[in-house]
């Protein structure tokens, strides 16, 4: 299975009859979007594509004068033409013109549930729970969020966007598109954070210093071009994914079943875990595959009799100790991630040999996440430390005692006590959610407001920088291995964000170790077109977006990776960097990048990561993708095509 191009569902039909049965169109939409086969032959080079553009079809219609450059109707305010798209990924696919002329409004309301398309007026009611609402005809009414995924093409004066099936309106001149933006873009910000869409408000909400978050076209950018430069004359850099370059599958084989969790080694082996136990596989440079060994969760060999804190299958799987140990960790509520400690496995052994509590100060408390030291740590053969994140708490462990010494694990009456190094439990809601590290142990924190915090090595009480939210949740976070670029995942969107500023005595640095003061870069976003959001699914969240594996000084990751249900998104990292880069083109707020490859499989996605860029071939511009489903695991390499 190769790897399709984003659509940027550019495409309309010839005809530009009025769509009129459209219960029947999504009726046959579903079953055509449902169809595996059709969704398997998805690849740039097998989707359709029909001949005229929208504006190739205006002026085919102009001339005939079926189409006029002022709506049909003068008097009409606000006046759109609305498009439709049908047909899914089939090669029937196609825009169809769903009304000639109609209006929108934004309208705020306390109802939100009702899509009826009723203008009972009783209903817009601005109380303290009111929100803003798109409504276009009688076929669109849908709260203003960014799940709607809205779109801009300025050049052609068009927006895109998702609800309940893929839209496009078209506006019959530039000004009527300005005001359309413009006032989606203040009712956005009043939706999300609750407040008028005023520069005061904006100030408050993402602070004096980040100011150019609202406003990226004053925001300063030379510091991302200052990095694209540094980055194309590094010795170790290498050629990113090119338009004559794709995604081949070398692997695919049977799991086990009830795949959780990816582990991947940068020596010989990876690991997958599942529901019963762990899969050993072997590294290869073009991908992992199957070794025959599967570690079984026996309890009963653990030290110290039965767990106390463990019932259900670990969601979190942590190498260490040069990959011949691994941290296992499970929730101990079904459906939340926190767990009052941990299992030692022995890989060597397949047993385990130490349960661990989380304890501080004699008191039992919890940890929602664990992660490395900082990225090589694992390779470490002597490491004994990790850290640890909950809530409000971010820490540092060790398996050793208070003095340094090894704990006997055999004789632990309740089970060994992990001692709490380093760290800080805050009194204020944080709302921790994910952290990661760089290669010098610096740490990035990912938080339920959205905002990005960044510790150096030596304090994890306060913050060297607290990067705004942008509303929405941060569910995963990653990090480079130089600490110049943070990749933060939401549910719709992916946040890149540069760190590097230049400090009063003219050196650049990173937001790890100095404070950025108001020299800060607008972030970038990373998102799906409205169509491939659509052809994600009901539940087309974005998780676990990663950069490429590097654990190298000099070395720069090439590429981004995330999940969308069935789809694994890929993106070349030095072409979202690239400001010039014509995705950008003609947009309107924050930049953002919709140039990616998609890798569609049959089943949900579990993960998708790069392996360590030591398994990449010299004909091959990075390290193999690992993609695993829960009955699946599969390896694409990079590939010229020829």
């Amino acid at each position: 299975m190769g790897a399709s191009n984003s659509r940027e569902g550019l495409e309309i039909s010839d005809s530009d009859e009025e769509y009129e049965d459209q219960s029947e169109e999504e009726e046959n939409y579903e079953d055509a979007e449902g169809d595996g086969d059709e969704k398997r032959e998805r690849s740039s080079e097998r989707r359709s594509r029909t001949p005229s553009s929208i504006d190739d079809v205006e002026a085919k219609l102009k001339a005939l004068k079926l189409k006029y450059s002022t709506p049909q109707n003068p008097n009409l305010k606000n006046a759109v033409k609305l498009y439709l798209h049908i047909g899914g990924n089939t090669p029937k696919a196609k825009w169809v013109t769903s009304e000639k002329c109609t209006s929108y409004s934004f309208d705020k309301t306390s109802r939100i549930g009702d899509e009826d398309g009723n203008d009972d007026e009783e209903e817009e009611e601005e109380g303290e729970d009111s929100w803003w609402v798109l409504r276009v005809s009688s076929k669109i009414r849908v709260k203003v969020s960014g799940e709607l995924q809205l779109k801009t093409f300025a050049d052609q004066r068009r927006v895109d966007f998702v609800a309940r099936g893929v839209w496009a309106m078209k506006f019959f001149n530039d000004e009527d598109y300005k005001a359309f933006v413009a006032k989606f873009q203040d009712c956005l910000f009043e939706n999300t954070y609750g407040y008028e869409s005023t520069e005061a408000n904006k100030v408050k909400v993402y602070g004096k210093d980040f100011i150019g978050w609202a406003k990226p076209d004053a925001a300063d950018d030379s510091i991302w071009e200052d990095a694209e430069d540094s980055l194309l004359k590094s010795p170790g850099s290498a050629t990113p994914l090119r338009a004559n370059q794709d995604l081949r599958e070398e692997f695919e084989e049977a799991a086990n079943g009830g795949i959780q969790s990816l582990a991947l080694g940068a020596l010989d082996n990876s690991f997958l875990v599942g529901d019963a136990g762990i899969q050993v596989v072997k590294n290869f440079a073009h991908g992992i595959h199957g070794k025959g060994v599967f570690v079984n969760f026996d309890h009963g060999n653990s030290r110290g009799g039965g767990s106390s804190f463990v019932h259900s299958t670990p969601k979190k799987a942590l190498l260490m100790k040069a990959e011949t140990n691994m941290l296992l960790m499970s929730p101990f509520t079904e459906g939340k991630p926190h767990s009052k400690g941990l299992h030692q496995l022995d890989i060597e052994t397949g047993k385990v040999v130490s349960e661990w509590k989380f304890e501080k100060d004699g008191t039992d408390i919890t940890m929602r996440d664990i992660t490395n030291d900082n990225k090589g740590a694992q390779l470490d053969p002597s490491g004994s430390t990790f850290l640890g994140l909950d809530d409000n708490r971010l820490c540092r462990w060790d398996m050793r005692d208070r003095n340094g010494m090894v704990q006997d694990l055999a004789n632990a009456s309740d089970g060994p006590v992990l001692n709490w190094t380093q760290g800080h439990q805050f009194s204020r809601g944080t709302n921790f959610q994910c952290f990661a590290t760089t290669g010098d142990g610096s740490i990035v924190v990912g938080s339920l407001d959205g905002k990005i915090r960044l510790y150096s090595i030596n304090s994890m009480r306060q913050a060297k920088t607290a990067f705004p939210g942008l509303g929405s949740p941060i569910t995963h976070v990653d990090v480079t291995f130089d600490g110049k670029w943070i990749l933060g995942t939401t549910d719709t969107y992916l946040i890149l964000i540069c760190t590097l500023f230049i400090d009063k005595d003219g050196k650049a640095k990173t937001g790890f170790n100095g404070r950025m003061g108001n020299r800060i870069a607008a972030p970038r976003m990373l998102k799906l077109t409205p169509l491939d959001s659509h052809l994600a699914g009901v539940n087309n969240k974005f998780r676990n977006a990663q950069f490429s594996w590097v654990t190298e000084n000099g070395k720069q990751e090439r590429h981004l990776v995330a999940t969308v249900g069935k789809f694994s998104v890929i993106w070349n990292f030095q072409q979202v960097k690239n400001g010039s880069h014509e995705c950008y083109r003609n947009q309107e707020g924050l930049k953002s990048c919709y140039c990616y490859k998609i890798v569609l499989k049959d089943d949900s996605i579990v993960d998708s990561r790069f392996m360590h860029e030591k398994f990449a071939v010299t004909d091959s511009p990075e390290a193999p993708l690992v993609i695993a489903t829960p009955m699946k695991v599969s390896s694409f390499s990079i590939s010229s095509r020829r």
